[in-house]
């Protein structure tokens, strides 16, 4: 495939937080002829996310938190449910170590054990992020510290324990409209992690 796509020119638009780019290519169509286009990409990085449960008290762990794009477009109040996540930086050794840190800090849980189930690109036609999806269980013991985010980075979380049953209702009644989240409650409810009696 890269002997279809000639990159010509690379121009940055912002890169604030966000490297925002504007890039101008050739691309070989499947019939051999060439066209030129021209597409902004966001440059994000990578991140993870993951579905945190008890199997004993069938629960997971959700955080709700306001989120102002989905505020721009629509939704009422901008706070969206969702399973932990984070950026998967420079300095992180790996995307699990990266997920336990967020899952740290939004929670206050340190969970030693998550499997990773899915590598899934989160917007391919506009930016580069790839999330990293893993699964893991909690225990009361494994909560080390109070949860809610950073200060630093203006983050305000509210931490949820959620009834797996519940969570699954408000998938199926579009309450639940974070792609990530969906992708790993379906997992969940494929892989049966959790029963499901609703």
């Amino acid at each position: 495939m890269g002997k279809r796509v000639h990159i010509i020119e690379r121009n940055t638009l912002s890169d604030k937080f966000f490297n925002l780019s504007e890039i101008r290519f050739d691309y070989q169509q499947e019939n051999g002829g060439w066209i030129q286009n021209t597409w902004e990409v966001l440059d994000r990085g990578n991140a993870a996310a993951a579905l945190v449960f008890n199997k004993k008290r069938q629960t997971v762990l959700m955080v709700k938190q306001f989120r102002l794009p989905a505020y721009l477009n629509g939704d009422t109040t901008g706070f969206l449910l969702e399973v932990p996540a984070g950026i998967v930086d420079k300095n992180d050794l790996s995307p699990k170590k990266a997920m336990q840190r967020e899952i740290l800090e939004e929670t206050g849980f340190d969970i030693p054990k998550l499997k990773q189930v899915y590598n899934a690109y989160a917007t391919p036609g506009g930016s580069t992020e790839r999330f990293a999806c893993f699964v893991g269980e909690y225990t009361d013991d494994m909560k080390t510290e109070k949860g809610g985010g950073l200060i630093t980075e203006n983050e305000d979380i509210e931490v949820v324990e959620v009834p797996f049953a519940e969570v699954i209702n408000d998938l199926q009644n579009g309450n639940i409209v974070d792609a990530k989240t969906i992708i790993l409650l379906q997992y969940a409810l494929i892989h049966n992690l959790l029963p499901c009696k609703n």
